[in-house]
């Protein structure tokens, strides 16, 4: 799936692989892959600037650490974050909801308008 496809998504895809605990970049993008069956195979490209835009809402945080002396970021999901995820989550909800009405013939319509 290319990142196109997943405008105004990713933000909230991201915020969900976070919650599960912190990561570094490779991990997110490994998670984001063993998650959807290897559906989103994102560059990183995709993900760096998706996520340094997180920090800079205040949505995740980052710090820096050594491992087998190679320095690399980890994030970490903030309490800001996790609100965001829900109402990411709520709003998804309702879209999907309201497309599956339409494109899901198996779903029942809404009430009268």
């Amino acid at each position: 799936m290319k990142a196109q496809a997943l405008h105004g998504h990713l933000d909230a895809l991201l915020l969900a692989v976070l919650e599960q605990g912190e990561r570094h970049g490779y991990a997110i993008i490994e998670s984001l892959r063993a998650r959807s069956g290897g559906t989103l195979d994102l560059p990183t490209g995709t993900i760096y600037p998706a996520l340094r835009r997180l920090e800079r809402a205040g949505w995740v945080a980052s710090s820096w650490s050594t491992v087998n002396g190679r320095e690399r970021r980890t994030y970490r999901l903030t309490d800001a974050g996790a609100r965001a995820l829900a109402g990411e989550r709520a709003g998804w909800r309702e879209f999907s909801a309201t497309v599956g009405r339409f494109l899901d013939p198996g779903q029942p319509a809404a009430g009268p308008a």
